[in-house]
């Protein structure tokens, strides 16, 4: 018997989320499923928080095992490239959407959804990364990729105290670049700077309608708001700059004009982190290896129970939880 968080559908079309004991029989299909992975910390991301609370249309099968991520050891496998102790970390692929996810303490999964936890992370240390230091890493890649150095001028990360923004700064500071924090909470500005912001500004000056071209400030972009945050971010993006979005925690409209991408030749870069080919997913995880330290991982971390996963969930949704979240499935 072993534990997880498991969501159900009422007849109201509501959501339930409880803390239930399940076996092995309740586990997906095994001859789609072909690797068992005994879980040992997963994590609590905005996506969950909105399957759990049943305030946004993650769900789409039901019942569903929540968590879109989860780092543990193979406990069965029937395909040849895992066997039993090989150290796991799995992010996206669907799980927590249409497959049964990480928020609980054994799991099945799909042989090629897999790769092994690259040193010198852990599987704690991999759930502080999973799909938030992923997709900052995607960003931080793609700006690269552009062309943006070290050097070109700052780059400006939206909503930087959480998950996503925290190991955007930190990757970016690490590798010599001139990061702007952008939150809605000053308190967090000595976290900020920690990590590897050069400066914090105040969030409001983004969140409302703005000109559709505005001073030439940013010469690249990691945005994790969209709305109106994404569209001046864009406004006031260098000509030839880059910007990367990933996320909607204000709005996922887009209110703006053609004029920085026609005037300016802005390049707007969409970041999808959940179906990505695992050699890009291998270059993104070495990307972080060698430029993300154990002391700035810790920093951005709070550690929870499996038990207080339900609880937390609004927390998360209401802006209240800095950094990453991790969830340790053996409490």
């Amino acid at each position: 018997m072993f534990k997880a968080i498991l969501l159900q559908q009422t007849d109201d079309k509501k959501t339930h989320a409880e803390l239930v004991e399940m076996d092995d029989s309740r586990l997906p299909d095994a001859a789609a499923h072909e690797v068992t992975v005994d879980v040992a910390y997963s994590t609590l991301n905005f996506k969950d928080a909105l399957a759990i609370t049943g305030k946004g249309a993650v769900v789409r099968s039901w019942p569903l095992v929540p968590g879109i991520d989860l780092a543990g050891t193979v406990a069965e496998s029937r395909h040849p490239d895992w066997k039993p102790g090989d150290a796991v970390v799995v992010t996206g692929w669907g799980m927590g959407e249409n497959f049964w996810g990480g928020l609980t303490q054994r799991q099945r999964v799909k042989a090629d959804w897999l790769l092994k936890i690259p040193a010198p992370f852990t599987a704690r240390s991999a759930m502080v990364i999973a799909t938030a230091g992923f997709t900052a890493a995607l960003c931080v890649m793609a700006l690269r990729k552009h062309g943006l150095k070290p050097g070109d001028g700052e780059v400006l990360v939206t909503g930087a105290a959480g998950g996503v923004g925290s190991i955007a700064v930190a990757l970016l500071g690490a590798l010599g670049y001139a990061v702007v924090a952008s939150t809605g909470r000053p308190q967090e500005a000595d976290y900020l700077t920690g990590l590897g912001a050069a400066r914090i500004v105040d969030r409001n000056q983004f969140s409302q309608p703005g000109k559709p071209l505005q001073k030439e400030t940013w010469a690249g972009v990691v945005d994790t708001v969209g709305s109106h945050t994404l569209a001046n971010a864009c406004a006031a993006t260098r000509f030839n700059g880059a910007v990367a979005a990933c996320g909607l925690a204000q709005g996922g409209d887009f209110p703006t004009t053609v004029m920085p991408f026609i005037l300016r030749g802005v390049t707007l870069y969409g970041i999808n982190s959940v179906f990505v080919p695992n050699d890009q997913r291998a270059e993104a995880w070495a990307l972080m290896a060698r430029h993300l330290s154990p002391a700035q991982l810790d920093a951005m971390s709070t550690e929870i129970g499996l038990s207080e996963a339900i609880a937390y969930a609004p927390r998360l949704l209401a802006g209240e939880v800095r950094g990453r979240t991790v969830v340790n499935t053996a409490t």
